[in-house]
Parts: C-alpha cells; sequence; structure tokens
C-alpha cells in the first residue's frame, strides 16, 4: 500500500480502478484479501477526504464506464463520506460529547494494560493484531476490516469505543470527524440504538479469504447503552454572493481548488491552512501529519502553476489576520473547532454544491438518503 501524496497520483489510481477492476466491485469489495491485494477496492478514500479529487468526478467516470444500474454499490459507497457528513452537520453536538467523553476516559485508561496490548497489537488475536500492524505500517484499512476491528475492541476487548475511534484518527489518512465517529458509533450500538455490529469468526474467515482461523471472539454481545439523544439542528449552509476580489482560506478536506465550484472566481490570494498537532485534541501519528503537508506541497504548486497566490500557513495564523477572510467549508472537526474557539468572526463559509444539495435528505438514516442518491447524481453528473 503506497499512497502518493499527489493529485496526479489520485487521478492515475482511479482511472486504474475505472478502468481494470470496477466491473467486479459489487462482488469483491467486502473481501479483504491482504495489503498488498487491494486491487479489488478502489483505496481512494484517502484523496477523496482531502478533496484531493472529489465524488463527482469519481462518479463521472465510472459512469462514462459503466451504467448507473452496474455502478449502484460503488456510487453508494462514494456517497456514504457525504451522508455521514452531513448527518453531523445536522447533530454537531455528536462531536462535541465525543471529545468530552475522550477526554475523560482517556484519563482513566492511560496506564491499562489491556488497552496499551491492542494499541500495541499484542492481544493475541492473530488478526486484530496484524491489522493493528497493517494500520500503523500503512495508514489504511479495508472497510471490512474496520468493522471488525472495531467491534472486536468493543465487545471482545471490553475497551471503550471512543478510544477506538481516536486511535484510528490518529493513523488512517482517510479518517474524518464525520465517517470514523459515527462509524464506531453505528458499531457499538449508540448510532441506531440497540443494533451494533458482531464480528463473527465464520464472516472474518470468509471474506478475509481463510487468511485466520482459530478466532476466539465474543460473538454474543449486548449494545453499548448511550441514553442522549440529538435532535436536528437548523442550519443554513448558504453562500455570500460578493465572493470576488478576497482572501480565501483552504483546510486539509478541500485541497483541489482547480476543480472546486469556486475555481472561476477572483481571489486576491489563497491561503492554505495546514492544522498541525500542536492545535488538535486528537494527535495524529506523524505519517498522517506528512502526507497531509505533502498534499498542501502539492495543491500549492498547481495554484502557482496557474499563476494563482498562494501561500501555506498554519492554522495559528488565523488569529492575526484582520480583513474579512472566505474559507471553503471545513466541516464539523478540528478545523471548524479552532474557528468556533477563537470565534474568528471575520471568517465566512463557502458550501459545496453537492454538500447543499444532499444534506439536506441527511435528516435519517442512510436507507434513506440511498433513496435519493439517483436523483443526485442526476443533478451534479
Amino acid at each position: 500500500m503506497n499512497f502518493l501524496p499527489s493529485r496526479s497520483a489520485a487521478i492515475e489510481r482511479l482511472d486504474r480502478f475505472v478502468e481494470n477492476n470496477l466491473n467486479q466491485y459489487a462482488k469483491l469489495r467486502n473481501f479483504d484479501y491482504g495489503s498488498k491485494k487491494r486491487n479489488n477496492i478502489s483505496c481512494l478514500s484517502p484523496y477523496i477526504s482531502h478533496g484531493i479529487i472529489n465524488e463527482t468526478e469519481v462518479i463521472d467516470k465510472s459512469l462514462k464506464k459503466f451504467s448507473f444500474t452496474k455502478n449502484e454499490k460503488f456510487i453508494q459507497e462514494v456517497l456514504w463520506r457525504v451522508y455521514w457528513k452531513g448527518w453531523l452537520e445536522l447533530r454537531p453536538t455528536v462531536w462535541k460529547d465525543y471529545l468530552s467523553d475522550l477526554e475523560k476516559i482517556r484519563k482513566n485508561y492511560t496506564n491499562n494494560q489491556n488497552y496499551k496490548n491492542a494499541i500495541n497489537g499484542n492481544t493475541n488475536l492473530k488478526c486484530f493484531d496484524e491489522w493493528v500492524k497493517e494500520l500503523k505500517e500503512n495508514n489504511y484499512l479495508h472497510n471490512h476490516t474496520r468493522m471488525w476491528f472495531a467491534s472486536i475492541w468493543i465487545f471482545t476487548l471490553k475497551l471503550p469505543w471512543q478510544l477506538g475511534a481516536e486511535f484510528f484518527l490518529q493513523h488512517l489518512l482517510d479518517g474524518d470527524a464525520a465517517s470514523n465517529t459515527l462509524g464506531w458509533r453505528w458499531v457499538a450500538g449508540v448510532q441506531t440504538k440497540g443494533k451494533n455490529y458482531i464480528a463473527k469468526e465464520w464472516n472474518i474467515k470468509l471474506f478475509s479469504d481463510n487468511r485466520f482461523q482459530n478466532i476466539k471472539l465474543n460473538e454474543d454481545a449486548q449494545t453499548i447503552f448511550d441514553s442522549r439523544t440529538y435532535s436536528i439542528e437548523t442550519k443554513n449552509f448558504e453562500n455570500r454572493r460578493d465572493i470576488e476580489n478576497k482572501n480565501l482560506i483552504i483546510f486539509d478536506n478541500n485541497l483541489s481548488f482547480e476543480t472546486s465550484d469556486f475555481k472561476d472566481n477572483k481571489f486576491n490570494k489563497i491561503f492554505l491552512v495546514l492544522n498541525k498537532n500542536a492545535n488538535r485534541k486528537i494527535k495524529l501519528n506523524q505519517k498522517n501529519i506528512q502526507f497531509k503537508e505533502n498534499l498542501f506541497e502539492d495543491q500549492k504548486k498547481r495554484l502557482l502553476e496557474k499563476s494563482i497566490d498562494c501561500e501555506i500557513i498554519d492554522i495559528k495564523d488565523l488569529e492575526t489576520m484582520k480583513d474579512n477572510l472566505l474559507c471553503l467549508y471545513p466541516s464539523v472537526g478540528e478545523n471548524l473547532d479552532f474557528i468556533n474557539s477563537k470565534k474568528l468572526k471575520n471568517i465566512s463559509f463557502l458550501y459545496r454544491k453537492i454538500d447543499q444539495y444532499s444534506w439536506k435528505y441527511c435528516n435519517k438514516g442512510f436507507f434513506n438518503f440511498k433513496n435519493y442518491i439517483p436523483k443526485i447524481v442526476q443533478e451534479f453528473i
């Protein structure tokens, strides 16, 4: 597994997958054959999550190869992140409560041996220990494996899901607040209350191509109880109209300005804002930070080639910028938390059209959202 940090590498990976492996995706996507055999899945998520390539261009290329019917499962998976982000945007307190819970739990597990064994891959569960190693080496895991991993963490190792979600965010190149937090909540049974995900030995054997044997798991676990409920908050995702001749700031989720909805607007200067660990509540693995830094450099290079004035700055620099700024919306997470915590009132957000359109369908579960996917695709492709 090697994720080269550039848009050209992302496009090459996308083209190769569409041309050679997309036709078998629906049939083979749940199989984890190991880190050296990933042709059955796209491995595009580290690029999509950083906006290096966007959902519409990925879906567009897939539909130029095959019909919507043949591509439907792939398109659904591409739009999962749009759904998770929209769901969290409508209920941002879930993220706030997660961070609050995590801070309290950390103190109780600092010297917990079971926790240390889990994050160091010393659990004596061969499959889990191998996944820990793979996660640390590649900063990536197969999606099905992420579900098994989270289930084992919560129900077999009996560790708090909040710590597992942190462990993923620290290492995954595609980690984002919405998909990661809500995915762990779903496995635990607190996202869809009373419905957890239990990893089973037969399922792991089958979909890991019998790479693991004698897997002793807790297959009869109850869901994690959380009495909190979250009402939908009314939010305005409208863009201001006077956006010409202003400075624009971009975070690590929108690192392909030249393909954005705002590529034809004239901005005085673009500031690429890097958020390093000093200002994060969840400290990222150094390889994760380095991947982001390299993506910023790649975006800067592409902007300069188009004679667009740009500069990479640290997120702390935003505190000293007094001019009114426009910002490609960073979504609920650590970047938005910084803006809110510092009360930076001089920043106005610009929202992607696909998010503006799709997030109104994120008020319920994914199966409800799925019904609107053909409509979303028709609108943007």
